[in-house]
């Protein structure tokens, strides 16, 4: 099974840059559960009920704060950590804030990405980088169709164009660097992910539809929607998690034809309007309204956009386990029980409950 592939993460010298925020603080408890000898760096939380901090995982790791600016800070953890594996998460990856703040979001998001790849660069230990970057890389034409890993990079938005930038360099250091054809030991296995719209417990970000119903929710408020419409891949953060773990290690087993780029994405029909992944949430809420509004924002957002994720289901065997329901049914459930149930006990239950139902959709597929 796939899913015993991840049992090599056992002992494993592991850095995660971004781990106090939301996909960061999931990828941490998932490699806590598989025994990786585990490092974080990243600014503090957010907020005081952020995943990060309500799972504990703070005294579960070795928790370094820092700027992922701080090239020299950054070297310093490197040259003590010394990880095999590392995971890169840090970023500034807002799209509202990238324009009240541009200059903010390159530094982050480009000048932040070189500096973990020039301690990659400098680490010999470190043979494997999964540099997470955006499915809005992409020059998005708004087509009905979805992109493929190799076709035309872009960004209407700072953030967008940031991460696109990001994949660019990212090709440029393992094609300058990284690829050390006269000896083979030197070759560093470095990999981009691009994921859709991820949802899960934990999440509190501004401008974010499902922090935004919660927070209206627990308020008693109506959800007051920008844009009902607009069509986005969503997926919990589970799914495209377990397929960074399972690239990795599949990396670290020196599979050339792996390096590159890789999405991850919902199947189609998880590719829903804004209106109805809010009516899902106050079905499952168990009450609530919501109203839309004219967005007085005046920045540019797509209406839709989706991924082609033929090549990981075709190379990796990864495929969507959750559907949209099951999807919002889990991301609800860890906001109904945050105050009264232990936030490590709830996220490590629904990464079981992953796990099965992968193996189950496994069985059913034979």
């Amino acid at each position: 099974m796939r899913e015993s592939l991840l049992q090599n993460y056992q002992n494993k010298r592991v850095l995660v840059t971004g781990h106090t925020g939301f996909k960061g603080s999931w990828l941490s408890v998932w490699l806590h559960m598989l025994g990786a000898e585990l490092t974080g760096y990243a600014l503090d939380p957010l907020t005081p009920d952020d995943n990060f901090v309500l799972s504990g995982m703070q005294h579960k790791m070795h928790d370094n704060r820092g700027d992922i600016r701080d090239r020299q800070h950054l070297s310093r953890v490197f040259e003590t950590v010394k990880p095999e594996l590392v995971f890169h998460l840090a970023a500034q990856p807002l799209v509202g804030r990238s324009y009240e703040n541009p200059v903010e979001t390159y530094e982050t998001n480009v000048m932040g990405t070189m500096n973990v790849l020039e301690c990659i660069r400098n680490t010999p230990e470190t043979k494997v980088g999964v540099i997470i970057t955006t499915d809005k890389c992409y020059e998005n034409k708004e087509w009905i169709w979805g992109y493929r890993e190799n076709d035309s990079l872009g960004g209407y938005d700072p953030y967008s164009s940031s991460k696109a930038c990001a994949e660019l360099l990212v090709s440029s250091y393992r094609q300058s660097f990284f690829n050390d054809l006269e000896d083979q030991d030197n070759t560093k296995y470095i990999a981009t992910v691009r994921a859709g719209n991820v949802v899960g417990g934990g999440d509190w970000s501004k401008d974010r539809i499902i922090p935004d119903c919660i927070r209206s929710l627990e308020q008693n408020r109506s959800i007051i929607l920008r844009n009902p419409s607009a069509i986005r891949p969503w997926q919990h953060v589970l799914e495209p998690l377990y397929g960074y773990l399972l690239l990795a290690v599949r990396l670290a087993e020196r599979e050339k034809a792996l390096i590159g780029a890789w999405n991850f994405g919902p199947e189609s029909e998880s590719m829903i309007e804004v209106e109805r992944i809010v009516q899902k949430v106050i079905k499952h809420w168990g009450k609530g309204s919501y109203d839309s509004m004219k967005s007085k924002q005046q920045f540019h957002e797509t209406n839709m956009l989706c991924l082609d994720i033929s090549k990981a289901k075709r190379v990796l065997k990864w495929n969507p386990a959750w559907s949209i329901e099951k999807t919002i049914e889990m991301t609800v459930e860890w906001y109904r029980q945050y105050h009264e149930e232990d936030v490590y006990t709830i996220c490590t239950r629904q990464i079981k409950q992953y796990l099965e139902d992968l193996s189950e959709m496994a069985k059913d597929n034979l």
